[in-house]
């Protein structure tokens, strides 16, 4: 019999004993009204005590990770009332994959609490939600099984950051500004291009304190820097829906895990995708150029004919960005690359390195990178080989024409590991 249907049975029993009652006015009706009555009322009493005076804490770390690491945080269960809690269960609706939250709670005594650690592997990358998280509780006799949903604002996220390896024999051709004349863009790094002075600001490191300028004028005067005259880096993303080959986002399956807690995941593999296998490589060549704090950007038409962009730009905050980015990309673009690059051109300046990332096999997009090349552009191309994805057609015909067109290329198939396929580029040859 389940809880509605005890709790009707009850409740059908207090209505009748009730007219018992006041038709005979037997003893035998009034004794079971009363009894039925304060079953009632107390039942439905300790179970909305239960989940009254408590108190959820989720205790985060980091709100993101790296593909293949761990995600950790603690959620604690505290009692403030002075009467003890039977049982409780604390149920997590976050949609991060393989995440277990969820826990039933018994015998909390008054102003005690709870915890446990959450440890969850992450397979997957993407933007996740922490809850939304509600409690359950009943009475002693399951009669009245009620929730409390918790407000909105104790939901959070996690970001799960695609793969990104060390590549420390990627060397791609790196374009430089013509006689090392420096960009005209203004940077609050300090670089060795100097531009000019202006005066103090709260906040200015005093490293940028230029002491003539501050004694010839009377005021703090602290200097003002340009970037470097090394030319960008761009790293344009092909994820047109379709030239990919092998599983789809929404087609990559989980491992299956063990019921008790583990202290070692699975070994993390890209999964057989080109679509993850180009994310992991914009990952990885974004990482490797802004930790040699150079200017990069990201370009890429993953949702149709939506424009995802990431101005080009150095340090920390720009790798987070890019990554980001990177960690809901997903190939829904519906834009051929050859298109991509024609309409592109103009974003790309002189000498500025362009670093193709694409699956597809088409000699359309490399003829457009042709054109990039004849316009001082250095292209060079991570081309990922669909035959090794289980496509019909691999990457035999594109090699021999980007060898022939002098393109810088590297050639990633499945069961390669990045930092091995990213080492030698099939063609140095410059033009």
């Amino acid at each position: 019999m389940g809880n509605l249907e005890r709790s009707w049975v009850l409740i059908l029993i207090f209505i009748l004993s009730l007219l018992g009652a006041l038709a005979t006015g037997h003893s035998l009706f009034f004794n079971l009204l009363y009894m039925s009555g304060a079953i009632l009322i107390l039942s439905y009493a300790w179970a909305w005590l239960n989940l009254h005076w408590v108190r959820v804490t989720r205790q985060v770390r980091t709100n993101t990770v790296r593909a293949g690491g761990f995600f950790d945080e603690r959620l604690v269960l505290l009692n403030t009332g002075p009467l003890p809690k039977l049982w409780i269960e604390l149920k997590d609706e976050s949609n991060l994959p393989l995440h277990r939250a969820s826990r039933v709670v018994s015998n909390l005594r008054g102003k005690t609490q709870q915890s446990w650690h959450v440890r969850t592997p992450c397979y997957r990358r993407g933007r996740y939600s922490l809850g939304p998280i509600t409690l359950h509780s009943s009475d002693p006799f399951g009669l009245f099984p009620l929730q409390k949903a918790l407000p909105k604002n104790f939901s959070s996220h996690v970001v799960v950051y695609p793969l990104a390896v060390d590549l420390p024999e990627f060397q791609p051709p790196i374009g430089e500004q013509i006689g090392g004349e420096a960009l005209r863009r203004r940077t609050h790094y300090v670089t060795t291009n100097v531009s000019g002075v202006r005066e103090y600001a709260f906040g200015d490191s005093f490293n940028r304190i230029h002491w003539r300028s501050t004694a010839r004028t009377g005021r703090m005067m602290v200097k003002e820097f340009e970037l470097d005259p090394i030319a960008d880096i761009w790293i344009l993303l092909d994820m047109d829906y379709n030239v990919q080959a092998g599983l789809r986002f929404d087609e990559i399956p989980l491992p299956r895990l063990p019921e008790v807690y583990w202290e070692k995941m699975p070994k993390f593999e890209l999964p057989a995708s080109t679509e993850e296998y180009a994310v992991a490589a914009a990952a990885s060549i974004s990482k490797h150029f802004l930790t040699q704090n150079r200017n990069v950007g990201l370009l890429t038409y993953a949702n149709g004919a939506h424009r995802d962009l990431a101005q080009s730009d150095r340090g920390a905050r720009q790798l987070t960005r890019i990554h980001e980015t990177l960690a809901v990309t997903q190939a829904k673009g519906a834009i051929p690359l050859a298109e991509v690059l024609i309409a592109e051109t103009m974003q790309f300046s002189r000498n500025t390195t362009v670093i193709i990332i694409t699956p597809s096999i088409s000699s359309d997009w490399i003829a457009a990178t042709r054109d990039l090349a004849n316009r001082g552009i250095k292209p060079t191309v991570v081309l990922i080989d669909p035959a090794s994805f289980d496509a019909e057609a691999g990457t035999m015909e594109a090699e021999i024409e980007l060898t022939a067109s002098h393109i810088p290329h590297y050639i990633l198939r499945q069961g390669d590991r990045l930092e091995d396929a990213l080492a030698n580029a099939r063609s140095s040859n410059r033009r």
